[in-house]
């Protein structure tokens, strides 16, 4: 096949915002500006490519695998487990907690598959505002940022405020800890301060600018003390279970009084014991060997946060019988039952070291979000600056943890304790909804600076076979086809068949953006539904079959279709690929989706607040310096062209 150009001078066609626009025409277009602001996505890896090198200082390359496992454990297990166990073993599963450990496990599982393959593939700062920039647009990546910036501070200064109160029965009581140290009340303020709280977080503070291998590895001491306190809760509570015959299962009501509801309903609530595992994607960029240790840091982290769990439950409700526990010391009065009164001490103590840990894990992903938004020109430089000698962000740091200790020293922040799970909720929904878009209608367009807008009409796209199977009806955004040559009848005719259908890659692409509008939609509908049970009966029963359709006909068309083979060259080869897609991204969506739906109108309504602060900001600043704000959008099969024919480095 003999290949022909365009002359530049008859058509220079650029890619902005994800649509094809003539440079001629280009001022009839202001009107759409606003939503392709919204829409418009960055390059893979843009924040460590060769041409950004020169602008932005790059992180220090020092984890390895012991490090994410220490970073994701110690995340993960906080002191909720210490006394969530009575909680739901009381009120909603009984002797079944373990299953409810483990189904909630699972369901942790599908979110963590997710960020394993786009971790290995995108190994950058900024975690699922990174992978939602690439894959989804800029709108959504920005209030995800803007929400797990909320989840974090509030997170950091939750577990500040937690660690007090256990640290003072350690030495003997609220009243045993230093007057400087020690609650106090404002005159005349219905305001309680807590400067212990605000210490913890300027000592962890200052622990993160010293180095992130440094850091880590005090994490990974700390984490050690805490899972050696269970692994002996683990121990001595199975030995005094035998010596007693497991007198907590030997109940007429059996292992599920409750019912199998109330073994759901606990997993529901224990999920959120499993949140933490995302802070390892988020350190991808300061990760040796990021392919190989992400995903094996993210899962087996989350597999030992599991069985440490289930464990621990096993032995706990065998100890005491579910109604006799303690809500708010069940491990402790469970031991105590049984005339080990200093194990309290130990318990304790394993309680405080899983909240320094915990306070670690809040405040460490922060300053690498805003460090990500910053380099995307989202947030203020100032954000994105890197120490040179300890190769941190340290200037993030110092700001997040000022923040989150004023916030631990003067606010009881426990009634907001439900909004950091919705930072981390709207990340794992999309995240797996990235993994979708990746399979199956991957970006097709690369934003090159507008410096090279006389190099890309200068440079001719050739129509060769090559670049063209690559090509054809990769666009989603627009119906045209984007080509700057004349293509042949043997081009526009090349198809796929799948199951006897006969398929443009153009109109599968489509198939396929559409599909996933309708997983989404169908997803919702089904939360709403399952969770507003005041609605009329034949309300939910019309909205629920509607999503059921929605879903059901998205998850056969994406089952059907063939996925993008572009997907294989997007992003970082050779790591890890996520199983079952697109069944596993989907069941992930509708499990995230229904927790979000649970979590309340107060939370939402607190929540609302902080999105539209951030709207503003994204409106009156993070829109108009945006480092794609003037970028220039060309195909990949052009920008390699462009990047042939002048030294350029797109990757």
């Amino acid at each position: 096949m003999s290949a022909r150009k365009i002359s530049p001078k008859r058509c220079c066609v650029v890619y902005e915002m994800g649509f094809m626009v003539d440079t001629q025409k280009e001022g009839g277009e202001h009107q759409w500006n606003c939503i392709r602001n919204l829409v418009r996505r960055k390059q893979v890896d843009s924040s460590n490519d060769k041409a950004d090198s020169h602008h932005h200082q790059q992180l220090a390359k020092a984890l390895t695998f012991p490090h994410l496992i220490a970073v994701g454990v110690g995340s993960t297990i906080g002191a909720g487990v210490y006394i969530l166990v009575g909680t739901v073993a009381r009120e909603h599963s009984g002797p079944a907690l373990a299953f409810s450990f483990l189904i909630a496990g699972v369901s942790a599982a599908l979110s963590a598959f997710c960020y394993a393959e786009l971790s290995s593939r995108f190994p950058s700062a900024g975690s699922a505002y990174h992978y939602s920039y690439i894959c989804i647009g800029e709108g959504v990546a920005w209030l995800i940022g803007w929400a797990l910036i909320l989840e974090y501070t509030i997170g950091g200064s939750t577990v500040a405020r937690g660690i007090s109160p256990n640290l003072a029965m350690i030495f003997g009581g609220e009243d045993c800890l230093p007057a400087i140290l020690a609650r106090h009340q404002i005159p005349g303020l219905d305001i309680v301060v807590d400067p212990c709280a605000a210490v913890l977080v300027f000592i962890v503070t200052a622990l993160l600018c010293t180095g992130v291998k440094e850091s880590t590895f005090a994490q990974g001491i700390i984490t050690t003390v805490n899972v050696f306190v269970m692994i002996f809760v683990i121990v001595a509570g199975s030995y005094l279970c035998f010596k007693t015959g497991w007198p907590g299962y030997q109940l007429p009501s059996g292992y599920f009084p409750y019912g199998v509801d109330g073994m759901l309903a606990g997993s529901a609530t224990v999920f959120f014991a499993y949140i933490g595992f995302d802070s390892v994607a988020s350190m991808a960029e300061e990760v040796k060997n990021p392919q190989r240790d992400l995903p094996l840091g993210i899962g087996l982290s989350l597999l030992l946060c599991c069985l440490l769990y289930m464990m621990v439950s096993v032995v706990i409700v065998g100890l005491v019988p579910y109604y006799a526990m303690d809500p708010d010391t069940p491990i402790s009065s469970a031991f105590a039952t049984h005339g080990i009164q200093w194990a309290a001490y130990l318990i304790t103590l394993g309680a405080v070291m899983a909240l320094c840990s915990a306070l670690m894990g809040s405040i460490l992903p922060q300053p690498r979000i805003l460090m990500a938004m910053a380099r995307d020109g989202l947030l203020p430089s100032f954000f994105s600056e890197v120490n040179q000698r300890t190769q941190v962000p340290v200037k993030g740091t110092i700001t997040t943890g000022f923040c989150a200790a004023v916030l631990a020293f003067f606010m009881d922040v426990s009634q907001l304790a439900g909004m950091v799970s919705v930072g981390t909720l709207v990340a794992f929904t999309m995240v797996a909804i990235s993994v979708l878009i990746l399979r199956y209608v991957p970006p097709d367009e690369v934003p090159l600076p507008s410096s090279l807008q006389e190099r890309i009409c200068s440079v001719p796209f050739l129509c060769n076979e090559e670049n063209l199977s690559s090509h054809v009806g990769t666009s989603i955004s627009s119906g045209k086809q984007p080509l700057l040559c004349e293509p042949d009848d043997s081009t526009v005719e090349k198809k796929e068949a799948r199951w006897g259908w006969v398929i443009s890659k153009e109109n599968r692409r489509k198939l396929a953006g559409w599909s996933i509008m309708f997983i989404c939609i169908g997803n919702f509908l089904i939360s709403y539904v399952a969770s507003s049970l005041l609605l009329p009966g034949l309300l939910r029963y019309s909205l629920c079959g509607v999503g059921g359709l929605l879903l059901l006909s998205g998850l056969i068309v994406l089952s059907c279709i063939d996925q993008d083979d572009a997907r294989h060259s997007f992003g970082h080869s050779g790591g890890f690929i996520c199983p079952l897609v697109p069944l596993l991204p989907i069941l992930c969506i509708l499990i995230n989706m229904y927790l979000l739906v649970n979590l309340g109108a107060g939370t939402w309504a607190r929540v609302s607040v902080w999105l539209f602060i951030g709207v503003l900001v994204y409106v009156f600043y993070g829109r108009r310096h945006s480092s794609l704000a003037d970028a220039v959008y060309v195909t990949t099969a052009h920008a390699d062209e462009i990047g042939r024919s002048s030294g350029y480095s797109l990757a």
